[in-house]
């Protein structure tokens, strides 16, 4: 394994995965990034604090959702490695039906959903307004959102990272552009700014889908006679639902942190919560840019486990610890020596420029507390592991972020960021102690396999 290691191609295979997932998943912050200068660059901080809390509770509830992009890359990953087309169409079947199952009901209880979420964020009264503005629009793009989770994740688990760079690059380009006309251009505010993100969202799912079927159409995969007895087997929906459970609570409680900071920042006051939508945009930038080698790792040991390749998967987790590693260092650089004048960028509002740049070192400090639980995702997502996610998660949020944030809120918005950034090192830590005992009893390989094998009985 260490030659392995210092063989030029097996980084190239690295970035052949990841660098298109980096520059694609960029382009997402990026989405919110103009979002955001969009809105700060009106008269009020309400409209910016009413789009991010908006925005937030629109990525709580489909982020909350995101297991169907994750299990569908883990799963069709082990069956591209095992060479098994029959299972390959199966992933996908599955994982569309209950994407859109999901979708319907995401629209159906949209008012008991939405009421809650606003109850909760709290907020000024026109913070309020703005909000339920942009999430009245926003909701209606669950399908198209919905189903470019499992059409991404699908073509990822084929190793295939340029077709999901091209859907997320036109998706959210489109969506820039459509921003900057419906907001600056026709005078739409926080509408405008809804209004594009869902058609940009439908845009995506056609050109998602084309892709897909190119795909299958290049290999000759079609369905075979008796396919959907097989693909709607209750046993396999049963397995597939067991790990979609714990991939939700591990995103349940992820996205619970996110809200709380935005949330609690509502109650500190306009500045503060369209500050710290600032800084969660850097936040944001610092996790995509990451997840690129967490999509290439996923990919990679996920085909790990379909070969029955230890070494293969020994490798995949070393290479892509590394580079993400070295990503984190980038960031730090870029955020300690550039931080200010990115924040001038996004805002000309003197009370959130001077209170963003005040939090600034803490996200000077975030990429390297976060950039192991990223990598570390991925190894468990290819991997299918989903328990092991699900309890280090809930032990990073219930018995550290939530602790720290008790114990230090007299702090105020400093006492969230360091809950924030104890909860990414605790995720790191939790995820690293469990890989490592997993690793050492050698149960990855063997029994993701068998469990493969099973699901699609």
């Amino acid at each position: 394994m260490r030659s392995s290691f210092f063989n030029g191609a097996r980084h190239r295979q690295v970035f052949a995965l990841a660098l298109p997932m980096v520059l694609s998943n960029i382009t997402v912050p990026l989405l919110g990034l103009v979002d955001t200068i969009v809105i700060g660059h009106l008269e009020q901080a309400y409209y910016l604090g009413g789009v991010a809390v908006g925005a937030t509770i629109i990525s709580l509830i489909f982020w909350l959702l995101g297991f169907l992009r994750m299990s569908t890359t883990g799963l069709s990953a082990q069956a591209f490695g095992a060479g098994d087309g029959e299972r390959l169409l199966q992933v996908l079947a599955r994982a569309l039906l209950l994407a859109w199952a999901l979708a319907l009901a995401v629209l159906v209880l949209q008012r008991p959903l939405l009421e809650l979420a606003f109850w909760l964020a709290g907020g000024s009264a026109e913070v309020q307004l703005y909000g339920r503005q942009y999430v009245a629009i926003r909701i209606w793009s669950a399908p198209a959102a919905l189903t470019n989770l499992v059409l991404l994740g699908w073509l990822l688990g084929n190793q295939n990272a340029r077709a999901p760079m091209w859907l997320l690059i036109l998706g959210n380009g489109v969506n820039i552009l459509l921003d900057i006309w419906f907001v600056l251009g026709l005078g739409w505010q926080v509408k405008g700014a809804a209004a594009a993100s869902v058609l940009a969202d439908y845009l995506a799912m056609l050109l998602g889908a084309w892709l897909v079927w190119r795909t299958l159409a290049a290999r000759g995969l079609r369905p075979a006679t008796g396919f959907w007895d097989r693909a709607l087997n209750r046993t396999a929906f049963r397995r597939l639902l067991g790990l979609n459970r714990d991939i939700f609570l591990r995103a349940l409680c992820l996205q619970l942190t996110f809200a709380f900071m935005t949330f609690q920042g509502a109650r500190l006051g306009d500045a503060v919560v369209a500050a710290n939508a600032v800084l969660m945009n850097f936040l944001m930038f610092i996790s995509y840019g990451l997840d690129g080698f967490a999509y290439a790792v996923e990919a990679m040991v996920g085909k790990a486990v379909g070969e029955r390749s230890r070494a293969c998967f020994r490798l995949a987790c070393g290479l892509n610890l590394f580079w993400g590693a070295l990503v984190a260092v980038l960031f730090t650089l870029v955020f300690a020596l550039g931080g200010e004048s990115l924040i001038a960028l996004i805002t000309d509002i003197p009370a959130v420029r001077s209170q963003a740049a005040a939090y600034l070192p803490w996200l000077v400090l975030m990429p390297l507390a976060a950039c192991w639980c990223f990598i570390l995702d991925g190894i468990f997502i290819g991997t299918t592991r989903g328990r092991e996610m699900r309890d280090m998660m809930l032990l990073s949020t219930f018995g550290v972020f939530f602790p720290v944030w008790w114990l230090v809120r007299e702090l105020d918005n400093h006492g969230l960021w360091l809950a924030m950034l104890c909860f990414m090192l605790a995720r790191g830590l939790t995820l690293g102690w469990a890989w490592w005992r997993l690793e050492r009893r050698q149960r990855f390989i063997a029994e993701d396999h068998a469990m493969t094998e099973k699901q699609d009985v």
